[in-house]
């Protein structure tokens, strides 16, 4: 299983942005990986600045991007008092998203770090289309930051549906938190079993599928786990009945998790996390940090 060597923590210099931040340092720590801390001066609002600066004060511009340099550097050396890393910097001016990810896949970045809410995008980062472009735009798995970091993951709930993205998860987390205790969730609902209720079968009946399907997927769950050499000491395997969603925030909460893996593609929950609303109703509603999971070294 190929190691996490470089993260790319992304910031807009907002005080929130500087949880993400903190949370990549120690990441990086932890693993002993390079980082790359990225300011993106948004060009759009650098032209429009333009155009109010009249002609005795053509030096604003730089005095600004200086200042912006200034705080960059001074973050870095925050984040190697706090955590002994010693990150790269990279600040330029450019479109946010296509920035991020070009730099992404110029130091062939095996995680992007964000803060879930700040100044410009990362303010829209939940509730706007810049999580799906995000998404779309890179194929790097995406740790969404809410909370701030004051020791490495501790408990990690994995949603599985058991597609090979479950899989793929798994071996993502054991990179990105290899000390943490993993939480297993599959959440299942019988097809059809309101209209089959509404058809007249009888509770009887629909409580034998539930056990049916309840057996099927535990039996799943195991090979799940032995197929990605899981320590059995750090493994919690839950199977209930109900809607996805719901269960992943109530079992966050339940369980204590600080982090959620989610897979990009999938079979029913894992399949709806890239374009629908499972996404955005887990990154907007989780407690803890969220890492979108997509392409994963072997």
């Amino acid at each position: 299983m190929t190691p996490v060597r470089t993260i790319l923590a992304a910031t807009d210099l907002s005080p929130l942005a500087r949880h993400a931040m903190v949370r990549a340092a120690l990441v990086a720590a932890e693993l002993g990986a390079r980082l790359s801390l990225q300011h993106v001066v948004n060009v759009g609002a650098l032209d429009t600045l333009r155009h109010l600066i009249d002609a005795g004060a053509a030096d604003l511009q730089q005095r600004l991007l200086d200042e912006m340099r200034t705080e960059v550097t001074a973050l870095a050396g925050e984040l190697e008092a706090r955590q002994g890393v010693q990150a790269e910097l990279h600040l330029v001016v450019g479109n946010v998203l296509s920035e991020i990810a070009s730099h992404a896949d110029a130091i062939d970045a095996d995680l992007v770090v964000m803060g879930a809410r700040g100044a410009g995008f990362m303010r829209e980062l939940l509730i706007g289309s810049t999580t799906e472009r995000m998404l779309r735009k890179s194929p790097r798995p995406l740790l969404v930051v809410k909370q701030m970091a004051h020791e490495p993951y501790r408990r990690v709930l994995v949603p599985v549906d058991f597609s090979p993205r479950s899989l793929d998860a798994l071996r993502l987390v054991q990179r990105v938190a290899p000390q943490a205790e993993y939480v297993l969730l599959h959440a299942f609902e019988v097809p059809f079993e309101g209209k089959l209720r509404y058809a007249g079968v009888e509770e009887s009946a629909l409580s034998g599928l539930r056990v049916n399907a309840r057996r099927e997927a535990t039996a799943k769950m195991n090979e799940l786990v032995a197929e990605a050499a899981l320590d059995e000491n750090r493994v919690r395997r839950i199977v209930v009945h109900g809607e996805a969603s719901s269960q992943v925030l109530e079992h966050e909460q339940a369980q204590d998790c600080d982090l959620i893996v989610i897979g990009k593609r999938g079979q029913g929950l894992i399949g709806e996390m890239l374009l629908g609303s499972v996404t955005k109703h887990i990154l907007a509603q989780s407690a803890g940090d969220v890492l979108v999971a997509d392409r994963v070294g072997a």
